[in-house]
């Protein structure tokens, strides 16, 4: 369980660049309430600490939209294009619910992940340093033995790159893949231990 003190040093320091993996019910619309952030309000939400979990740690690539305006909005975006809401579908009820949401890459804000690949081949030292901050980024949330899970195939190739004999890394496709969010909570179902 996270404390309130932790809760709120996280939230200070990383609240613009991540986020937590629980969501609002959804309404009428499968979008409905993705944006909603009272459920990461600990005032509102009273049981909300006991479900964090900081040893699971879903890693997203880079923040694609510009700057993050709320604490804990990323993977939280409740903009008609965005499609977060599919991460809500396919998690909710799983052993991953309440994990921990960062990007591995940090203040590179490129919505298509083919540059930002290639940024980071002729840039390598922009990657080391991420991937140090990353690090410190789970000593910060006393994250354990976490597993982390990689959104598409440009970031699990950053974290398996850097990570490989640290920690255990999984992949699922990325959430804004044109697909339907039952078909993407199906691959999701197949998720796998990738140590390397």
């Amino acid at each position: 369980m996270i404390t309130i003190e932790k809760f709120n040093f996280i939230k200070q320091k990383y609240g613009y660049v991540a986020s937590w993996a629980i969501w609002a019910d959804e309404g009428d619309k499968p979008k409905s309430n993705v944006g909603d952030l009272t459920v990461l309000d600990p005032s509102i939400n009273k049981n909300l600490l006991l479900h964090l979990n900081p040893n699971v740690v879903f890693v997203g690539l880079n923040i694609s939209r510009g700057a993050i305006k709320f604490p804990f909005a990323n993977f939280h975006d409740k903009q008609p294009e965005a499609t977060d809401y599919k991460i809500r579908y396919a998690f909710r009820g799983s052993p991953y619910w309440g994990g921990y949401m960062t990007d591995i890459i940090k203040n590179y804000n490129q919505k298509e992940s083919g540059r930002v690949e290639a940024y980071l081949k002729i840039n390598p030292e922009f990657e080391k340093q991420n991937v140090k901050s990353f690090l410190e980024e789970l000593i910060d949330i006393d994250s354990k033995d976490p597993i982390l899970i990689a959104f598409g195939k440009v970031t699990y190739e950053v974290l398996y790159r850097n990570l490989k004999k640290k920690v255990k890394i999984s992949k699922v496709p990325h959430y804004a893949n044109y697909e339907s969010k039952e078909k993407y909570r199906a691959q999701v179902k197949e998720l796998k231990d990738n140590r390397g």
